[in-house]
């Protein structure tokens, strides 16, 4: 589909593409496949029935990597199964989807991922000049699978690249601004950025947890980093164990998990900066809500269980633009945490925030 076409599917009653949308490898969905095996298990009389989230793509004519992206993207609501087991879809949430006007083909438009060169034909511009939009931080990955030679390929919603079509046509054609020849003439790529940043809200909205949210926060931070930040281990432990992870958990393949670890650390130091910021803010939240256990410590009393996560919730669908702001603003992709600045120490002072080379 075109840029033109999407224009034009977008001004009637709803999206009727759909689209072909490639299969996840081994990135951050990717996980044993249990469609045609998993079925409903007999719920309590007294609890809204369920079914197995394979048996729930069925229903919602999804491929497994493409419902758990829309997990992941907040538009499908899902319950930890008996035990916190496998997650689990209540049946009213699967009919309220059926009951949309554009099922099935809008549910999965919105979850369709395409690779470079795809993108750049729905945008109609070469896959070259695709690369520099995506390096310069225009348009944002969703997710990645690593190829047979273990580099990573990025994915992006093709509902997302439709909008900033929309939204930024001067850039799919013409000179390339002074600002990006000059950030990519310097080397810069903003994709991990920006894919970090978005995974990272995510994560953050599925938890009304103060230590969970910091520990999501936590989780871009190499182990100094995080020492500077949080001086007590007992409380860099806590955060280790109450940091949420993904619906479905992590790639499944060694390669994949060591990808994704690399790939979550932040490397930029505005950015690292920033989540110093973020992370120390959330621990002032944190401490206030209960203090982290240390041995000795009455579990009962001083833990607390977290919120049940929601996961119903859209993520908001604003595109990352270009930063011109100075470092201490939020990269490429964020919105500020909304987190009280503490008082006492300057806040500098307080991140251990030091001057070295490697930010």
């Amino acid at each position: 589909m075109t840029v033109k076409e999407a224009v034009r599917a977008r001004t009637g009653s709803a999206y009727e593409v759909r689209g072909g949308g490639e299969s996840l490898g081994e990135g951050e969905h990717a996980s044993p496949d249990t469609s045609a095996a998993m079925t409903g298990m007999p719920d309590a009389p007294d609890t809204p029935a369920t079914v197995a989230a394979g048996r729930a793509a069925q229903e919602l004519g999804l491929r497994r990597s493409e419902f758990e992206l829309a997990v992941h993207l907040g538009l499908i609501a899902v319950t930890a199964g008996p035990g916190s087991g496998r997650p689990r879809v209540h049946e009213r949430e699967i009919a309220r989807l059926r009951e949309d006007p554009g099922f099935p083909d809008g549910l999965a438009e919105r979850v369709r991922t395409v690779g470079t060169a795809e993108g750049a034909a729905l945008l109609g511009i070469a896959p070259a000049r695709f690369t520099r939009l995506a390096r310069a931080g225009c348009v944002s990955p969703v997710t990645f699978y690593l190829n047979r030679y273990r580099a990573v390929v990025w994915l992006y919603l093709a509902d997302e690249l439709a909008s900033f079509a929309l939204r930024e046509p001067e850039l799919l054609a013409g000179r390339t601004p002074l600002w990006m020849r000059t950030l990519l003439e310097a080397g810069g790529d903003r994709r991990a950025r920006n894919w970090r940043s978005q995974r990272i809200d995510r994560l953050v909205k599925r938890t009304a947890d103060p230590w969970a949210r910091a520990a999501v926060e936590a989780s871009a931070l190499d182990s100094a980093h995080l020492a500077e930040v949080v001086e007590d281990p007992y409380e860099r432990a806590y955060l280790a164990r109450v940091r949420p992870e993904p619906v479905f958990g992590r790639p499944g393949s060694v390669a994949a998990r060591e990808t994704m670890g690399e790939l979550m650390l932040a490397d930029d130091p505005d950015e690292i900066l920033w989540r110093r910021i973020n992370l120390t803010l959330g621990l002032d939240l944190a401490r206030e809500e209960r203090p982290a256990p240390h041995p000795g410590d009455d579990a009962g009393a001083r833990m607390t269980p977290a919120p049940e996560p929601t996961s119903r919730v859209a993520p908001p669908q604003a595109q990352p633009v270009a930063e011109t702001a100075p470092p201490l603003s939020p990269p490429a992709g964020e919105t500020p945490s909304g987190l009280r600045e503490p008082g006492g120490k300057r806040l500098l002072a307080r991140l251990g925030w030091r001057r070295r080379s490697d930010g």
